[in-house]
């Protein structure tokens, strides 16, 4: 079955191939054509999509999957719509004295066949939105979605095969031996979200063609609670960004800074923002579950062991619920006076639980960042800009969102990506355009250039040339 699966992912591949080389440089009207039937994708089909995305996880909310996942995917198609005939324009870029009236062109450039490698906890949104870049550069596209959303694995391959031709737009799905041979191939660029361990094998594998890489990753994502910062405002922002999807996604808060002394109340405010958003939590189909029994089995251990370790682990249940066996919910954890050699404060969360800790001055807290790998998002909250300032300026992070949580993310005019262990490259509005173009130089000769006159046979007239151009440059 395996070796079916790779001789599809072979003849998917060359038949794309093939389909570029014949139509290398798709005009505006082939590319909006591929944009729109995706959009006609995303639309016609949201009860399938959210069913599907529902049943993978055992619970996942409808809302929120209409919210960060068809919604920002719509708008993003839309803005594309819109921005497209400029962003395929040739741009007039200056020429330097000495090549004048020679002229610089800029042409962007399809690449030629792009593979996206997505992940599960975003499972429509981390496949189409880099689709939606990758066809408006003018791409054919193969997507490798991940085996942990089975149905909506299934459900994807099969609308992508009703809305567009295979050497269009291609879905492949399968286990991941068969993610590892969609990393080998000789794509024209891959792009790969998910866990940045995985990153780097799919980073090795993609070198062996030197084939260039996005890798959109994760991280240790902080949250900066400045002394001047409106603590209950503060604590809403952090509670929702956390509990969104059960804390499974890559730019939610993984760890909070707070001002010494303030923890305790800091988790007070926490606690009753939380039961707010999720009065309740076993039925609530507000609440997501999580994806699976590993997954959840990871999480409870990191908890076990901070307790055992001494650290205070306050468990929310605003309505004080029994939980079944089979139950995947996770019931959402504040966790104080962790030690900095526990899992919870070394690895990625991507659960709903929350370590607190306390910093005694700003140049404190900043440390703290830089220790440790760069992150995907950063967030501060407080009204003091000179220390707004300080920690946009001494952390680094793949991005930053100020007074509330992950809003970056889906700003269409910026680009988003990681930096170092969080990923490289940016995709999102004319940066993922960019991401899967070529931009490509061109220089235009003048029938007037003087530029022979700096060829062998060299003597005075090339000293006396050289010279001037010295002298101007």
């Amino acid at each position: 079955m395996l070796q079916t699966r790779q001789d599809v992912l072979g003849e998917r591949f060359q038949s794309q191939r093939a389909a570029f080389e014949a139509q290398p440089f798709p005009d505006i009207g082939v590319r909006k054509d591929h944009l729109k039937r995706l959009l006609t994708l995303t639309e016609r089909h949201e009860a399938d999509i959210c069913a599907a995305i529902d049943a993978d996880f055992g619970g996942r909310s409808v809302h929120e999957t209409r919210l960060a996942e068809l919604f920002v995917v719509r708008a993003g198609i839309r803005h594309t719509l819109s921005h497209l005939k400029g962003w395929m324009r040739e741009r007039r870029v200056a020429t330097t004295m000495p090549f004048l009236p020679g002229r610089n062109r800029l042409v962007p450039q399809p690449l030629g066949v792009v593979g996206i490698v997505s992940t599960w906890n975003y499972p429509f949104q981390l496949a189409v939105a880099p689709v939606t870049a990758a066809l408006a550069a003018g791409n054919r596209v193969l997507v490798k979605p991940s085996e942990l959303t089975p149905a909506f694995s299934a459900l994807l391959a099969r609308l992508a095969g009703e809305h567009f031709a295979p050497d269009e737009l291609s879905v492949i799905t399968g286990d991941a031996e068969l993610g590892k041979a969609f990393a080998s191939m000789p794509f024209d660029h891959l792009l790969f979200t998910g866990s940045t361990a995985v990153g780097r094998q799919v980073a090795i594998a993609a070198a062996a063609n030197l084939t260039p890489v996005t890798l959109e990753l994760g991280g240790k994502s902080p949250a900066i609670f400045d002394p001047s910062c409106d603590l209950d405002a503060a604590a809403a922002s952090i509670a929702y960004g956390k509990l969104l999807n059960a804390g499974q996604t890559c730019i939610a808060p993984d760890y909070l800074l707070v001002p010494k002394g303030q923890a305790g109340a800091v988790a007070a405010k926490l606690a009753t923002a939380i039961a707010r958003l999720y009065p309740t939590l076993r039925d609530n189909p507000d609440y997501t579950a999580i994806i699976s029994d590993r997954h959840y089995q990871r999480l409870r251990e990191m908890i076990n062991e901070a307790r055992d370790a001494g650290a205070e682990v306050a468990e929310i249940n605003p309505a004080g619920e029994a939980f079944g066996a089979a139950s995947r919910k996770f019931l959402p954890t504040l966790v104080r006076n962790a030690s900095p050699n526990l899992r919870l404060m070394r690895e990625e969360i991507f659960g709903p639980v929350l370590p607190i800790v306390e910093y005694a001055v700003i140049d404190e807290a900043i440390d703290h960042v830089n220790r440790a790998d760069r992150p995907l998002a950063l967030y501060w909250f407080g009204r003091d800009s000179g220390n707004r300032q300080r920690i946009l300026r001494e952390t680094i992070a793949g991005g930053v969102t100020i007074n509330d949580c992950m809003l970056h993310l889906v700003q269409e005019n910026q680009p988003f990506g990681g930096v170092g262990a969080s990923g490289m490259g940016a995709y999102h509005g004319e940066w993922g355009f960019r991401t899967f173009s070529k931009q490509k130089p061109v220089f235009l000769q003048s029938r007037l250039s003087a530029g022979g006159l700096l060829r062998p046979p060299y003597g005075k007239t090339f000293e006396r040339l050289f010279s001037l151009l010295r002298h101007i440059t």
